[in-house]
Order: structure tokens, then sequence, then C-alpha cells
């Protein structure tokens, strides 16, 4: 081969080599997202129902009313409702019928008529709500009025049966759901069309997010479009025209930002042992020792039998031992990580379970090594 070329060669790999290094110190870019990833419109949102009503129809599996008096109550109430007058004083023992809790979402800009899927769930000590039928429930919103009405078949996703004293059960029996078992009754107004600017509500508080947002709305359509009030809200000013308020806010949902990366944060699922770090957490050199401790308990049953004769009885009796282990546990010095992966592999070496991995990390963060926000939750 030619000197000259190979030479050549070797200064390309040494120039790429060099490249991949400073690739690899720079700090990572943001990445991008639309704005309705990140932000929503102030007022459109949906609103949550609850009603209470009786399921009819089940197979002997309903409430037993001498338990929950309040199913036999609204049972002799609906009844009256219809025209059948209950005397007073009556022990009613129906088993067909369970009292429920009725609850459904009704979605922004939903219409009278339209239909809205509901789950319902048993209230008393009903045993299965399988093959029962929702009577006619009105279901409320915060504000205590009417904006939905429910009926149907319930669907329920599971299976059972007793007898002799065993049970077998599949899934849940006490809940259901029914597609489409609600219309819409009432609409809730929105503020769309109202006024000459709408609000953005950023999902996390987020300055940077913030200013991100306005500038991007800015470049579109004009300085002055959108102004950032403070780390959560961007107020945008909005056309006349209901038909181009729609097309002006499919535009700005639709426009992409750089988002800057997220504060360091660390949360800990204190139930569950669940940790989960983001890419921004960084760990500075310390040295972290941890040994397992194991408490061991064993009984064994000791009996003493007297001797023939004795006029003695027998005694039982158990003997317990307790064994108390604390393996040793070796100094280990984690290195420096500014990205995750090394993050993780610092805090893998520890060999710890989740459980302990919760004082460890609080332990790091207390000596100052561990550039994070630590939230349990």
């Amino acid at each position: 081969m030619h000197p000259f070329r190979t030479s050549g060669a070797r200064l390309a790999l040494a120039a790429a080599c060099a490249l991949a290094a400073v690739a690899l110190a720079w700090p990572q870019p943001a990445w991008s997202a639309r704005i309705k990833e990140v932000a929503s419109v102030q007022g459109v949102r949906s609103n949550q129902l609850v009603g209470y009503g009786l399921v009819v129809g089940l197979d002997g599996t309903g409430d037993q009313t001498t338990q929950t008096p309040f199913t036999a109550q609204s049972l002799t109430a609906m009844l009256q409702q219809l025209g059948v007058t209950v005397p007073a004083g009556t022990n009613m023992q129906v088993r067909n019928v369970a009292a429920v809790m009725v609850t459904a979402t009704l979605p922004p800009f939903a219409q009278p008529g339209q239909l809205l899927d509901i789950t319902v769930a048993s209230l008393g000590n009903a045993k299965s709500l399988r093959g029962g039928t929702l009577i006619a429930t009105p279901l409320r919103g915060a504000d205590g009025q009417i904006y939905a009405l429910a009926q149907g078949n319930l669907i329920v996703a599971g299976a059972g049966a007793a007898a002799g004293g065993s049970k077998v059960q599949v899934n849940h029996l006490s809940a259901g759901r029914i597609p489409g078992g609600a219309t819409v009754e009432r609409a809730v107004a929105t503020p769309l069309a109202q006024g000459d600017s709408l609000q953005l509500d950023l999902a996390s508080a987020d300055f940077a997010t913030a200013r991100a947002v306005a500038q991007a709305i800015n470049r579109r359509f004009g300085a002055g479009t959108a102004a950032a009030q403070d780390g959560r809200v961007v107020k945008v000013k909005m056309p006349a025209t209901p038909d181009e308020r729609v097309a002006f806010l499919a535009d700005i949902e639709s426009l992409p930002i750089e988002l800057a990366t997220p504060a360091a944060r660390v949360i800990i699922n204190a139930r569950t042992g669940s940790i989960v770090v983001n890419q921004a957490v960084t760990l500075g050199p310390c040295a972290v020792a941890h040994g397992n401790l194991s408490v061991t308990i064993s009984s064994t049953p000791v009996v003493s039998q007297p001797g023939p004769l004795s006029g003695g009885r027998t005694v039982q009796s158990e003997k317990v031992d307790i064994t108390l282990n604390q393996e040793p546990g070796s100094l280990i010095q984690l290195p420096a990580g500014v990205q995750l992966t090394e993050v993780v592999r610092a805090l893998n070496s520890l060999g710890a379970t989740p459980a302990d991995l919760l004082a460890i990390l609080q332990a790091i963060k207390a000596a100052g090594a561990l550039q994070a926000e630590l939230e349990v939750i």
C-alpha cells in the first residue's frame, strides 16, 4: 500500500475517533414533542358523573336486604314511583336486586343524544352482578345537575360457582360495564368561543417548556400571538369566528417544540418498591457498604409423656430456635456517572434489592453524591 494512503487512512481514523469522543462528551440534545402532548386548552376537559341505582334480574345473587337495608328502601321508593304501594312494615327478601353506584366520564363537547360508556359497581353484599339489568339511573355532575341517563344490560367479564363450602371464581363479579349505556341529556359549555384569547395549561410546571410553546406559536403566527404568563400558563390570542378558532387550535396543537432536559428526579414507590430514575440524574463518586440481615425462626413441637401410673398428663409445648445472620458488607466504590446508563450500572453493582435500594438512595442523597430530587409516592 502507498505510504501516503496509509497515513491518510490513519489521520481519517484519528479524526473519526476524535469526533466520536466529542459527540459523547457533548450534552445530549433536547427531544421534540408536539404542543398537544405537553399542554391542554383551559376549559376543554372531561367531567365525572355519578349516580345511584338498582340492578335487577339477578339469579339469586343480589343483596341480602337484612344486611343492606338501603336496597329495600330504594326498591320501595322505585315501586312507589311506578304506582305500586308496598304495605308498611313489609319485610322484603328480594335476592334478585342489588344497589349499585354508576359512574361515567362526560367528554368535552358532548351533545345531548350521544352515548357514553358506564361502569356499574355493587354497593352492598351482592355475590354477582352477572346477567343483571340496570334500571334508569340519572347521572349527576359536581354541581348536582343531571347530565345523562343510564340504563341497560351489564357485561361482567367473570364467572363463579359455589357448592358444599367450596367456591371458585374467575375475575371480579361485583362490577361490570355497559357500553353506550348512558345518554347525554345536557351539554357542558366550554370557553372556546368566549373572549378574544384562550389559555394553554402545561401538563407540568416548567418555565423552559412555557417559553418554548410561546416561541413556537409566535414563529408560526407572528410575534405577540402567544405570551407565557408563568411556568404553566401560556395565553394565546384567538381569531374571531368559531371555524377559524378550531382551525387555529388544530394548527397550534401540531406545532413541534424542543423540550429541555427535565429536572433530575428519582421517584420511589414505598408500597411496591418500584424506583424510576430519569435521564437527568447524575451520581457523584462515593463509597457504599451494604450487608444483608436475615432472621430465621424455627418452631418444633415437643410432647412430654408422663410415666405409667404416675397420675400425670401429657403436655405439648414448642421449642423455638431463633437465628440471626448478618452477612458482611464490603465497601463498594461507586464512580461518578453523568449518563443514565452509568448511574444504572453503578447501582446494579451494589447487588441490593429494590427495598434496600430505597434506603441506599436516601443515604447517597444525604451524603451529597446524588444530584437529584427524591420523591416518594
